[in-house]
């Protein structure tokens, strides 16, 4: 499918329980498609909705309105409305998902964190946790940490685990939180090229890069959340 990512009319509010269940828009209408190979970027200032947006696009959040469709196995899913067994499947083996932090089992180490993604897709455990020792090489993390857990690393560290995780597998849709964020020149380079890499082997990419450098270098398209927020339009 050439585009493997839809999000049509898509609406979300927050109720807020402690204040007399008042409702807060966050997005409205929204509406965009990323192209196999593409890279589209959520734009707009801080706090407009772009990390909600791809949280719901990663099903973390509801939906209000509206269908985000993603092609799964040869069908469309709506993982607005997919059940949560869908979901799981969908994230296996078709949505990836970089956050700006690192969620771990204590006592795991780095290196089976990183592999983990592959093994559950029924990858062999030695063929994975191969592939994992590459790409914690390339994203420079000291061999000495491998095998510890990424709890004690510093931010930056347990960014490259996170990073390392995320880019390991051959999901066809990538989504890309701040996954630069923490990172020094040198890593943030070796991330572009990933990026880069992941666009010419046909991966669908929808991120936020706050950092201008970068954004520049990956993006095909900016989408400016800004123009479906409810509470600019109320403005």
């Amino acid at each position: 499918m050439p585009t493997p990512l839809v999000v049509s009319e898509v609406a979300k509010s927050f109720t807020m329980h402690l204040r007399d269940g008042i409702r807060l828009p966050v997005v409205s209408d929204v509406t965009f498609s990323v192209k196999a190979g593409e890279c589209v970027v959520l734009g707009g200032p801080s706090g407009i909705g772009k990390s909600s947006l791809l949280k719901m696009v990663y099903g973390n959040y509801g939906v209000d309105e509206g269908q985000i469709l993603v092609e799964h196995e040869g069908r469309l899913v709506d993982l607005a409305t997919a059940d949560p067994r869908t979901v799981l499947a969908v994230r296996r083996v078709t949505l990836g998902y970089v956050s700006q932090f690192l969620r771990t089992v204590p006592r795991v180490a780095a290196v089976d964190v990183v592999a983990e993604p592959l093994t559950a897709r029924g990858t062999d455990p030695a063929e994975a946790r191969d592939a994992a020792e590459a790409m914690l090489a390339r994203l420079n993390l000291p061999h000495q940490l491998w095998q510890l857990p990424p709890a004690t690393f510093s931010g930056g560290e347990q960014q490259r685990v996170n990073i390392a995780r995320g880019f390991i597998t051959d999901h066809r849709i990538l989504l890309l939180d701040e996954p630069t964020a923490s990172l020094d020149a040198r890593n943030r380079a070796v991330v572009v090229s990933m990026i880069k890499e992941k666009k010419a082997k046909g991966a669908a990419l929808l991120g936020i890069f706050h950092d201008e450098d970068v954004r520049e270098k990956v993006a095909d398209r900016i989408v400016d959340v800004s123009a479906f927020s409810p509470r600019k339009a109320a403005a």
